[in-house]
């Protein structure tokens, strides 16, 4: 591929996004990032610290709850990373709750997308938790996680009943398009740990060492996970970063795909840390 061409990543500062945005400047890209505020000074730090930063890196501001702010960002493009995602519904504003926002927001990023006659693929970062392989209410799990795999939007989750629903939701509108001017890949990504830019442990690596952090908080969206997906999916953020360019790069690919290097129970999770941790004591409930 010729390296000269631009993309945009969404949620510019997060984990994945973070991290995806230094390996594409690395291989030569440029990138169009997209920030809450560009007045964040901690953020936007991060990015402008990022080798090659200076010549093909550009901040834009947007905002998953003011969706037209992504158009500028997008415009001139031809990939588009969607990793964006709101975790928190903000009060007031003309959505009822995170997942209505993420419907919302999706859509005129892909109407964007083919509006602007440059955008070839749209690339959204799923999860796993919607990917739930549950037959239905106490009727067990199908034999294996594929496509056709959707979690359902009534489950009695307390820590992430409106994440499920919300990335749900989404993937499911984001899918729609494909086809219609531009190709879409989704990747349902696992339980990400490994390697961050950031300054701080995401949510995602703190839900994955949590029996070592012995936070009853965490463990509980541990299990949650366990629960919905009968095991817990894995993947390291160096897989996931290699998936979301593999998935630009190669023309032909487009529609769902699972991104996970492993499916461990908890206990299993529990058993490998202590056996390469020996010191760590994780309580035996």
């Amino acid at each position: 591929m010729n390296k000269s061409v631009k993309v945009c990543v969404t949620g510019g500062a997060g984990y994945i996004a973070s991290f995806l945005i230094k390996h594409l400047l690395e291989r030569g890209y440029t990138v169009h990032a997209t920030l809450r505020s560009l007045n964040d000074d901690s953020k936007v730090g991060l990015l402008k610290g990022l080798d090659h930063a200076e010549t093909r890196l550009k901040s834009f501001e947007g905002d998953i709850y003011n969706p037209t702010d992504f158009a500028a960002a997008i415009d001139g493009c031809e990939f588009v990373f969607h990793i964006a995602t709101p975790m928190q519904h903000h009060k007031g504003s003309q959505y009822k709750d995170t997942g209505e926002a993420a419907v919302a927001g999706v859509k005129i990023i892909a109407e964007s997308c083919i509006k602007s006659k440059s955008v070839k693929k749209l690339i959204y970062t799923a999860s796993v938790m919607a990917a739930s392989p549950l037959k239905g209410a106490a009727s067990g799990y199908k034999d294996a996680m594929d496509e056709t795999c959707w979690s359902p939007l009534d489950l009695p989750y307390e820590m992430y009943f409106d994440y499920i629903n919300s990335k749900t939701l989404t993937e499911k509108v984001v899918l729609s398009y494909n086809g219609l001017g531009i190709d879409v890949v989704s990747l349902a990504c696992g339980l990400v740990g490994g390697e961050t830019i950031q300054p701080f442990l995401s949510s995602s690596i703190t839900v994955l060492i949590e029996q070592v952090m012995n936070d009853a908080t965490l463990y509980k969206g541990l299990r949650e996970l366990e629960d919905l997906d009968s095991k817990v999916p894995i993947a390291h953020s160096q897989d996931v970063i290699e998936a979301h360019i593999f998935a630009m790069e190669n023309s032909d690919m487009n529609g769902r795909f699972l991104v996970a290097s492993a499916l461990l129970k908890s206990a299993e999770i529990a058993s490998l840390i202590h056996k390469h941790f020996p010191n760590i004591n994780i309580p035996p409930e």
